[in-house]
């Protein structure tokens, strides 16, 4: 009975219900337009079109450099979050750099990530409560950053830890961190795989700029970095074991998997300087800790069917 439950929860038909409404008999114009338009938009998931929003912004902004209609300091002002400018009044950066980014891995690592954990999550607890949680995540995590940012980001280990409040942050991770966050709660036993392969390349990476001055020889290891990068990602795809290795993925239960991507990371940063939001991440992750306790405590039979069924 409890999987069957579960089942008929996961059944398209039935995931709709959440955003349908119920419309008059005497509207029959207006529902008739709104029956002709709902079969396009519901094609899609609503994390299939974050991962396309996001995709239509980075590109955008490639464009607005290729062109020179905007230079890229005045870009990150405008779509980027930075501590300093968001206590200035740029409060609209909380949502504009969720969904920028400015390198192509970058992308390309977060709309996969979103594309799994943002396509299940959504079957769960449905296509408006996941859209909200999704933008009130991201915001929260930004503005959790941006204030240890700007209150502790100013000394030397405070910038490690925290950021310099100068320094400009986007992308989608911090809001990722919450759907993460929130599977801990509602899946927390179910295992799931951490891609360790591109995250332990930026260390090394990070590392080798730390200890060497700029060469040539820096930029072959940045060039052959990001192959590696690029191919780690795209190896998870495959069908042969032995190249999705490549990517070093590492099996955990999901409760385990916030902590393992975030606590290592803050202890590294604490002796190499690495392009990663840490806080952000932190962030996030809280927002989906406090989303999934409160829906663990609401919905408690429920909660306990899927944690059962995903073991």
């Amino acid at each position: 009975m409890e999987k069957k439950w579960f089942n008929e929860k996961l059944e398209r038909r039935n995931i709709r219900k959440y955003t349908r409404r119920i419309l008059k008999d005497s509207e029959d114009n207006t529902k008739d337009k709104i029956i002709s338009i709902n079969p396009v938009s519901r094609k899609l998931s609503i994390t299939n079109w974050l991962i396309i929003a996001n995709v239509i912004v980075y590109f955008l902004l490639v464009l607005f450099r290729a062109l020179n209609i905007l230079s890229e300091d005045k870009l990150l002002s405008i779509f980027a979050l930075q501590a300093k400018a968001l206590f200035s009044g740029a409060y609209w950066t909380l949502l504009t750099s969720m969904f920028s980014h400015i390198w192509l891995p970058h992308l390309i690592f977060n709309a996969i990530s979103l594309f799994f954990i943002g396509n299940f999550l959504e079957r769960i607890i449905g296509r408006k409560k996941f859209f909200w949680f999704y933008i009130i995540s991201g915001i929260f995590a930004g503005f959790f950053y941006s204030l240890l940012s700007f209150y502790f980001g100013t000394t030397g280990i405070g910038e490690r830890i925290f950021v310099s409040p100068d320094a400009y942050s986007v992308g989608a991770s911090g809001a990722i961190f919450g759907l993460a966050g929130l599977l801990a709660i509602l899946t927390p036993f179910m295992r799931v795989y951490l891609i360790a392969g591109p995250i332990f390349a930026l260390i090394i990476q990070a590392v080798v700029k730390g200890f060497f001055p700029p060469s040539q020889i820096l930029s072959i290891i940045d060039l052959l970095i990001m192959f590696y990068i690029f191919f780690s990602i795209f190896s998870i795809f495959s069908f042969n074991p032995a190249i999705r290795k490549i990517s070093i993925p590492i099996g955990m239960p999901f409760w385990i998997l916030p902590i393992f991507a975030i606590i290592p990371l803050i202890i590294i940063g604490l002796f190499v300087e690495l392009p990663i939001g840490n806080t952000a991440h932190l962030g996030g992750l809280i927002a989906g800790l406090v989303y999934g306790i409160y829906l663990r405590n609401k919905y408690k039979r429920k909660t306990l069917i899927l944690q059962r069924y995903f073991r």
